[in-house]
């Protein structure tokens, strides 16, 4: 009964008290249509053992089989000691944005598979599904039916009459806010914050929520233990405001949370906000009511400064700011994904001046940059649209493949050693290259990072010892089997960034009982770097290696990782 109350409160927020009365007990009546539905989880909780991979449906082909299928094979083979968890990017029929305009949200791409492909896949791994909630295709049933003035669907979108002030409205993209659609009752203006081919849904419209709420318990019932909600700032829409970060946008997560803490408290929402840093950890509420994970989406050019100008310094600043509400929740750390690597969310962390150089190191490695529209009309850069591999090496340049892939392999180590759960891109994880060619010909800055390959071509590129492709995977293996052996690293833990050499991030990680501690060492530069480790003596083994370290002046080569345990302890 607790529960039930909390969400009518909640929907007394977001809608006016008659509104909230009349849906408060269908809500219900929806989540009791789902007990008994939802399979009961192998694992709860996070442990170090967890690391998520982040894929496309479609990321491996086979003559004769089905995508999904492939993909399932592959990482039954490849990925069992190492992938707890598969952040399926959208598998559902889709118009564009490679799967973000969604058709249809309960159905599984024909062209991928079917359910019994996604569900054959939830057997052998924990699975997060796009909840692409903000927007639906212009193609899709509903859409569809609001341009044939269907009255079901005649306040499914935001329609806009008049000239109300849109002027403060946030904009991702330099695409219009608004489209013109021809209907059966004429012309109309519907709100598209992404694209013509991605309607905005309507949530004051109670019927809108109440769909979708539906849809997400759906998911679980198809085995979700993830729901990755996506550019889930922008949900709730009010002329004369920026219209991202609403309270009711806010209230909504808060609705979707109750909602699973009383249906199926296993599942786990991230919210995907590509903001400044203090607004995206804003989704976390107060440790308890939102999102149980948020992407640290401040990691990936932060990193990738680092490198850049073999300078830990800003990095270590900032990695020692960070704190969580609560020892519920946690980051989702990545680095690459199958967007770009975003700038917003270091404005304010790193220069104008650090902005620019990153901007031009990603030009001059071959990458695009993709730009957004400012409140005073100009443009500003959004998004760094490259391959991550690529954006630390220069895919013309000549350096040695081993300098290359420790780099690599230095930055991807931050990763899995900051406090968290580490997202690794399929791409990432088997050092595959950018695809420019695909981003010239499609016109999508984005599919630079977005290749797919045959399985057949994939194998035989990890069999060869000496490509680059088994080499990173080797070395993932490496670090992750060294994470998951050790509750040091567990994503409710805590650390400490130690700050003794600006070119080397150290960062000490530390269980939640406080038992186990790593001491973990990045040499982020080319140079030789001196560190000074406390006592004397074997007293320290590497768990990457296995190799006992002696306290004292320690000298790491260029871009090499340590993660040192004390013996002792």
């Amino acid at each position: 009964m607790t529960e039930q109350l909390s969400t009518t409160r909640i929907l007394n927020d977001i809608y006016p008290p008659a509104v909230a009365a009349e849906i408060a007990p269908r809500l219900q009546a929806i989540i009791e249509s789902y007990r008994g539905r939802i399979p009961p989880p192998a694992q709860t909780g996070l442990t170090s053992a967890d690391a998520f991979l982040i894929t496309y449906p479609d990321q491996l082909s086979h003559p004769g089989k089905m995508p999904l299928s492939v993909l399932g094979g592959f990482c039954r083979k490849y990925l069992g000691h190492v992938i707890s968890t598969i952040h399926l990017l959208p598998f559902y029929p889709y118009s564009s944005d490679d799967g973000f305009s969604v058709i249809d949200f309960r159905q599984v791409n024909p062209d991928f598979g079917g359910w019994q492909d996604v569900n054959s896949l939830s057997g052998d791994f924990r699975m997060m599904f796009d909840a692409v909630i903000n927007h639906i295709s212009q193609k899709s049933a509903w859409f569809e039916a609001f341009l044939q003035d269907d009255p079901r669907r005649a306040e499914t979108f935001i329609v806009i009459k008049g000239n109300p002030d849109l002027s403060r409205v946030v904009r991702p993209r330099t695409l219009p806010l608004l489209t013109t659609y021809q209907t059966a009752s004429g012309e109309k203006k519907v709100w598209t914050t992404f694209s013509a081919d991605q309607v905005d849904l309507n949530y004051r419209n109670p019927e809108v929520l109440l769909e979708i709420m539906d849809t997400l318990l759906f998911y679980a019932a198809q085995g979700a233990s993830f729901l990755r909600l996506d550019a889930i700032a922008y949900l709730w829409k009010e002329a004369g405001t920026p219209c991202i970060h609403l309270p009711q946008t806010h209230r909504i997560i808060q609705l979707i949370r109750a909602v699973f803490d009383e249906a199926a408290p296993h599942v786990g929402l991230i919210t995907e906000t590509n903001v400044p840093h203090a607004e995206n950890i804003s989704y976390f509420g107060n440790g308890h009511n939102e999102a149980q994970l948020v992407y640290n989406f401040a990691l990936p050019p932060l990193v990738l400064h680092s490198i850049h100008t073999g300078n830990a310094s800003i990095l270590s600043e900032w990695a020692a700011t960070l704190s969580l509400p609560s020892g519920k929740v946690t980051f989702f750390n990545f680095l690459a994904s199958h967007d770009g690597i975003g700038v917003n969310p270091v404005r304010g962390i790193l220069s104008q001046a650090q902005l620019d150089a990153l901007v031009h190191g990603v030009e001059a490695h071959q990458g695009f940059i993709s730009s957004k529209n400012m409140p005073d009309g100009s443009q500003a850069p959004y998004e760094l649209n490259i391959n991550y591999f690529d954006a630390l090496s220069d895919p013309q340049g000549h350096e040695p493949l081993e300098i290359q892939v420790g780099r690599f392999m230095a930055a991807q180590s931050v990763l899995l050693s900051l406090v968290g759960v580490p997202g690794i891109y399929f791409h990432s994880l088997f050092g595959l290259r950018g695809w420019r060619d695909g981003a010239l010909e499609s016109g999508i800055p984005r599919r630079i990072n977005r290749q797919k390959f045959s399985r057949q071509d994939l194998e035989a590129r990890l069999k060869d010892s000496t490509s680059l492709q088994s080499r990173v995977y080797k070395a993932f293996v490496r670090l992750i089997q060294a994470r998951r052996g050790n509750s040091a690293f567990h994503p409710h833990g805590t650390q400490q960034v130690i700050m003794q050499n600006e070119h080397v991030f150290s960062l000490l990680r530390i269980s939640p009982d406080d038992e186990g501690q790593v001491l973990c060492l990045h040499n982020l530069s080319r140079e030789l770097q001196t560190v000074n480790l406390p006592g004397e003596g074997p007293a320290r083994m590497d768990l990457i290696t296995g190799k006992m370290v002696a306290g004292g002046s320690l000298q790491l080569d260029p871009y090499q990782v340590l993660w040192l345990k004390d013996i002792r302890r």
